[in-house]
């Protein structure tokens, strides 16, 4: 997922990249990934610590990382009581993680502004990211399963 998010970055990014104006909420700005910003709130919150520069910076992929496992874990199991989970190759799973996740449960949280201020860009890099994630999601899985048999 990284792998593509990084080449559909490179693909998508203006000439020039537009800065939002940096607000400080919390122990975050409003320009920082939402990993960045759950990382912030939850160190804040629970252990009363405002996280570094540094610690951001291993925050970010850490949180992205523990919630995909987390997910991809949550796929598995269903998949092993469900079988017909596995139908789509885990494309369904995809567009189900980017609709309830970004599209619901990050604005909720209030990690990101609603969707509709969101640009029709930011939703279709969203959705071809976790399509990618569900695939792979579905294939680890499979693989996993087969090494076990």
């Amino acid at each position: 997922m990284n792998v593509f998010q990084s080449a559909a970055g490179r693909l998508t990014q203006p000439a020039e990249p537009r800065r939002k104006p940096k607000r400080r909420t919390q122990g975050y700005d409003d320009a920082d990934p939402t990993t960045v910003k759950a990382a912030s709130m939850l160190s804040e919150n629970v252990l009363r610590h405002r996280l570094s520069p540094r610690q951001k910076d291993i925050a970010d992929p850490a949180v992205h990382y523990v919630v995909g496992a987390m997910l991809g874990g949550f796929y598995g199991v269903a998949a092993e009581l469900e079988p017909r989970v596995t139908t789509g190759t885990g494309v369904p799973f995809g567009v189900a993680v980017a609709a309830v996740l970004d599209e619901a449960v990050v604005p909720a949280a209030g990690l990101s502004g609603p969707p509709w201020e969101s640009p029709a860009s930011t939703h279709l890099y969203s959705l071809a990211s976790h399509l990618v994630f569900g695939l792979t999601a579905e294939v680890v899985r499979r693989n996993t399963r087969n090494l076990l048999a």
